[in-house]
């Protein structure tokens, strides 16, 4: 096999698409400081037991893992940051206020998340700490159509679905509770036949209201649907009022209510939200509300927020015109030099050519060069 070969779903990123995400990285980054949003840097190692608290069983399918030599503990590859973040507002930031953080950095994945997926996506995102509120919700879902503007996007779809309906419906069926990870995975399929085989042991009332959920999804009408449909109880109906709050709060977005989407289920604990843009077949980026995750870090503390990856986003943005640059001779000569400098520090791209070769740049157009005339090195277009 060719020493050039990389693994499957692992890529290299050339000029003009690094270009891109590193643009794109910088102007989402700006903006959440805008927000209050404070930037913190995980580590890309953590023991094991750290990267998997309160993820759930599919992170530790996900996370390459391997053995510290210091230590001889077992140790993983971050495959997702909101964790490694909900540890650093517990553990090391201790503030009893509201806290903004947001991060960016690449993770790695035993498997691609989707379709033409990578499996070393650079994740970005924020997140909320300290807020039980809606409002908290609110912020972050126009965080999320924020980014996504800055990115050229403005057909946005968000998804939106909330954990505490299925929990309602299954919460005094002790037959339905001891099935809660099966029901999970039916709903999400929306494999109506695996539900009726596995729910017919369960109460009427149970069984009608989960082979339900996989018909309620479309347009906010769903949510009606939804109160006609399911058993009147409090919890589906404190769900059902959250997302309707959610759907007023998304501005100009196209929202569909999904209640049967239930990806990330043992992760969050409130309402969960997936965007989708022409273009991509996956979510562009996903969030949600995660309140216990925080506690087995031994604080617990109110959470909600998004990640998204650059490299996916990356994708659907044009590349961008070549950067205007000066071209310059290759010289050691004091005023060449000085001359190049003051450019520079003034913003501007100048490249010196090499001795004996031609510069052949993807990434800028040398439309100007600095030429000796008259005893003085100049600028010319």
């Amino acid at each position: 096999m060719p020493n050039w070969l990389l693994p499957e779903n692992i890529a290299d990123v050339l000029p003009s698409e690094a270009r891109k995400i590193e643009e794109l990285r910088r102007k989402l980054l700006d903006n959440f400081r805008l927000y209050g949003y404070e930037l913190v840097m995980p580590p890309m190692l953590e023991y094991l037991e750290s990267l998997l608290t309160g993820a759930g069983q599919d992170m530790n399918l996900r996370i390459f893992k391997l053995v510290d030599q210091l230590s001889g503990r077992t140790m993983g590859i971050r495959a997702d940051m909101t964790t490694q973040v909900a540890r650093i507002d517990a553990h090391l930031l201790n503030r009893a206020s509201v806290t903004r953080l947001c991060y960016a950095g690449s993770v790695l994945q035993t498997r691609p998340s989707g379709l033409h997926a990578t499996r070393e996506p650079l994740q970005i995102g924020a997140e909320i700490y300290g807020h039980f509120g809606l409002e908290a919700d609110a912020e972050i879902q126009e965080l999320v159509l924020a980014s996504l503007a800055l990115a050229g996007i403005s057909q946005v779809r968000l998804d939106l679905c909330h954990v505490g309906v299925l929990r309602a419906v299954i919460a005094n069926d002790a037959k339905a509770q001891k099935q809660e990870a099966e029901l999970f995975s039916l709903l999400e399929a929306k494999d109506i036949p695996g539900l009726r085989a596995l729910a017919k042991d369960f109460d009427r009332a149970t069984r009608d209201a989960l082979l339900a959920l996989p018909g309620l999804y479309g347009d906010v009408t769903t949510l009606d649907r939804a109160r006609r449909t399911l058993p009147n109880v409090a919890g589906i109906g404190k769900a059902l009022d959250e997302l309707e709050f959610l759907v007023k709060s998304a501005g100009g977005a196209s929202v569909t209510i999904d209640l049967a989407d239930l990806r990330g289920y043992h992760y969050h604990s409130g309402v969960m939200f997936a965007a989708y843009v022409p273009g991509l077949p996956n979510a562009v980026a996903r969030g949600g509300r995660y309140d216990h995750v925080g506690e087995a870090f031994g604080r617990a503390r109110p959470a909600t927020g998004f990640s998204l990856d650059l490299r996916e986003l990356a994708r659907l943005i044009p590349v961008a015109e070549r950067k205007s640059a000066i071209r310059a001779p290759w010289s050691t000569e004091p005023a060449l030099r000085e001359k190049i400098a003051d450019l520079r520090r003034i913003g501007e791209v100048v490249i010196q050519a090499l001795p004996g070769h031609e510069n052949e740049q993807d990434e800028f157009d040398c439309d100007r060069a600095i030429v000796f005339e008259n005893g003085n090195w100049v600028l010319k277009n």
